[in-house]
Parts: C-alpha cells; structure tokens; sequence
C-alpha cells in the first residue's frame, strides 16, 4: 500500500502523509502500551486492568481501549450478565506487537537511572 502522497512506494513513518504516523502515535501512547501489556497474559476485565495500570483514570482507559479495538489491536467480549462482564484481550495483531514493546518496558526500567530526574 502507498501512502496518500503517492511519493512513496512503501509506508515510510518519516512521511507526514503516511498512515504510519497515526499507528506509531497510538503505539507510542504510555495508556496503550501499559495496556497492551497488561493484556500480555490473557483476558482482563476493565476493573482489573485500571488496578494494573496504576493512575489511568476511567476515561483515559476507556479512551485508550477503544481506539486499541478501533485499530485492531484489542477484542472487546461482551458477556450478557447482571451486572454486564466485558473482558479485553489481544488479538493476534496485538500479540505480535507485545515483543518490541515489551523490549521498550524492559529498556526503560534498565536505563531509568541513567536519565536524568525530571523535576
């Protein structure tokens, strides 16, 4: 697939144009790969992935889940209960894209104490 511009012959993130961008901004975002790695070990119920991911409120994870879905990343299961159990869980896309960014988790909590303190 080309990029919108037609300048490229294959997506290239570098280009304004490029639909890349918009996968690297939801991939990029904190919430979406917390998310994704909490989902790294099957299904979550939405109240057990707010206790994980310590500090999101409500709106952000909710925010965060949907476009994870819209983008194909997340399967979202409506279990017909009282109350209603919704569970999310990766899809196969997702999954594939739990290595690198478990290896960014990894490198941030090994090289944290060579970056300087934000104040």
């Amino acid at each position: 697939m080309r990029c919108p511009s037609g300048e490229h012959d294959r997506h290239d993130v570098y280009s304004a144009l490029c639909p890349c961008r918009d996968v690297l901004d939801l991939l990029a975002n904190k919430w979406s790969t917390l998310a994704i790695g909490a989902l790294e070990d099957g299904p979550r119920r939405f109240g057990e992935l707010q206790r994980q991911l310590q500090g999101v409120s409500p709106k952000v994870l909710t925010q965060t889940l949907r476009r994870l879905e819209e983008a194909g990343f997340v399967d979202r299961t409506v279990y017909p209960a009282v109350p209603l159990h919704v569970e999310y869980a990766l899809t196969e896309l997702g999954r594939s894209v739990t290595v690198p960014l478990g290896m960014l988790r990894s490198w941030v909590e090994q090289h944290l104490h060579e970056i300087p303190a934000r104040s």
